[in-house]
């Protein structure tokens, strides 16, 4: 069932005066203290968070684009039909971005993170003294709470770096302007953050779908999993390989998260339309696969990714007005899978370019995302509930991989978790033909085969901009074959080539503005 799209949206007031009047608090608005009087108060504060801050980017107009698109954008990798409009696309991927050309854009990302991050400060502050709450109630809230303020602000460092670190609500004029924090000390939190929402089973040891779709330990395990493996690659570059390893088994041994398999015909052979990858695409969500999603619902909050699943050139035939090639897949993306091995790039699978309409017309377009192609939304009801996938069982196999690899060497453990998530993309191989490709490699041998699967596996993520950060690599290759060069001086598919300023973006022109205390990144000053 779908149970978080009660929200509650309450106003902090700021009342400073000598005269009575203007301390008044307003008829119209509550303020904290007032607003988390009963069980149901802290609750609705919390589901606010499923829909605000992160959560919020990943939604967007048909021409945009959902923001959380910005990083895929931003590796050259992905193209947008819209883009002679919406200008963002044009400076992230011709890498002209700067803090006054992307000031609204990237403002409004920077504002909706931090509002989230307030939002979990309440109820961080709050909750505690809610009347009525048992401490079950309470410690599993606060562990949400936690685990979105982590959310965010691991968004946060790895668009912009150093970022004003707030850990209280706002109640006041002190301390309005806040100076950027080092990444190490926003990091700290992150992960104090999600360990206080992984302990003393405050969170279901469940699936978010057998848990009413709210954050259970699993989600928190495989941020920070994600957490740790980003921190041990740059900027920070501390080795916590071992801790992202530790997390993710917590997320693999607890037995509750497996790979959809593909379904076989009578004679036992994996049948392309009934893929692992289809059976994602038609269901809401994968309850043992996806570990983490952002929910739909018609009525309430619809997903604009169907429009997404087709060009321009589709629109007629469709009951949308309009469709768009918004996360419209470059040559340069396609030519990173092997066309004879990889199911995932077989047409109709992760993508596709035609399609049979109902009176046998075939239909013939650009190479636009398949996996958002919902079909009921397309051509019947111009609307969609499917969920989308944040977090998923197949990262953190890849994560575990790439972890294990790094701190203890290329294991058995290490090959099966990488040989998994490849053999059911390599549909036609041998799984121990893969094992034993994998089991002689070296580890920095090893840990590129996990990159290029990243890639490949996680394209409809939104992990390619954040791993070519970490990794500072970009990869480059044809037909599968896939290396790795030096992301800084490299020219991508947009003419744009890469200095080590645009591994992060600039600190968005109207936040200086808004808070003397901030201080621009390095290279957006000219």
């Amino acid at each position: 069932m779908k149970k978080l799209f009660s929200i509650i949206v309450f106003s902090t007031l700021w009342a400073t005066s000598c005269s009575d009047f203007l301390t008044e608090i307003p008829k119209d608005e509550i303020a904290p203290s007032q607003f988390f009087q009963n069980p149901d108060h802290a609750f609705n504060a919390v589901n606010a968070l499923y829909r605000s801050g992160l959560p919020s980017l990943f939604g967007g107009g048909v021409y945009s684009g959902s923001r959380i698109m910005l990083g895929a954008y931003s590796s050259g990798l992905i193209d947008n039909e819209y883009k002679g409009q919406e200008v963002h696309v044009q400076h992230a991927q011709q890498l002209t971005l700067n803090p006054v050309n992307m000031s609204s854009f990237l403002g409004g990302i920077w504002r909706d993170l931090y509002l989230g991050i307030s939002r979990a400060n309440n109820a961080i502050k709050y909750i505690p003294d809610t009347p009525g709450l048992s401490q079950k109630e309470a410690d599993q809230l606060l562990a949400e709470a936690h685990f979105f303020r982590a959310l965010n602000y691991f968004y946060l460092i790895r668009y912009f770096g150093d970022v004003p670190l707030v850990t209280a609500p706002y109640e006041g004029l002190d301390g309005l302007y806040v100076p950027r924090s080092p990444i190490a000390d926003v990091y700290q939190l992150v992960v104090d953050d999600l360990q206080f929402a992984t302990e003393s089973d405050r969170l279901a040891e469940s699936t978010m779908g057998s848990n009413e779709n709210r954050i259970t330990r699993g989600a928190a395990e495989s941020l920070l999993a994600d957490v740790y493996l980003t921190m041990s690659g740059f900027p920070l570059r501390e080795d916590h390989y071992a801790d992202a390893a530790a997390s993710a088994r917590t997320v693999i041994q607890s037995g509750l998260y497996t790979l959809t398999t593909h379904d076989e015909n009578a004679d036992g052979v994996s049948v392309p339309e009934a893929s692992a990858y289809n059976k994602a695409r038609l269901a809401d969500n994968l309850p043992r696969e996806h570990i983490y999603y952002f929910e739909y619902k018609i009525g309430i909050s619809q997903s604009g990714y169907a429009q997404w699943a087709f060009p321009t050139t589709v629109s007629p035939e469709l009951a949308y007005a309009i469709a768009n090639n918004a996360y419209a897949p470059t040559n340069r993306l396609l030519g990173l899978y092997d066309e004879s091995e990889d199911l995932r790039i077989q047409e109709g699978q992760y993508f596709h370019s035609s399609y049979t309409t109902a009176d046998g017309t075939t239909l013939r377009f650009q190479t636009a995302p398949h996996l958002w192609f919902d079909e009921t939304a397309a051509f019947e009801t111009a609307t969609s509930d499917k969920d989308l996938p944040v977090f998923t069982y197949s990262n953190v196999l890849l994560v575990a991989a790439e972890s294990i690899a790094q701190s203890e060497g290329v294991t058995s453990e290490a090959v099966g978790y990488l040989s998994d998530v490849r053999a059911r993309a390599h549909w036609k191989s041998d799984r121990q033909v893969i094992v034993n490709q994998l089991s002689g490699l070296s580890v920095q041998q090893f840990v590129e085969e996990v990159w290029k699967e990243r890639l490949r596996e996680l394209a409809f993520e939104f992990h390619i901009w954040s791993d070519i950060q970490r990794t500072r690599k970009m990869p480059v290759g044809d037909d599968g074959d896939i290396h790795f060069v030096d992301v800084v001086g490299y020219q991508n598919s947009f003419g744009g080539t890469y200095q080590e300023k645009h591994l992060l973006y600039p600190i968005p022109d109207d936040e200086m503005q808004r808070n003397p205390e901030l201080e621009q990144n390095p290279g957006y000053s000219e």
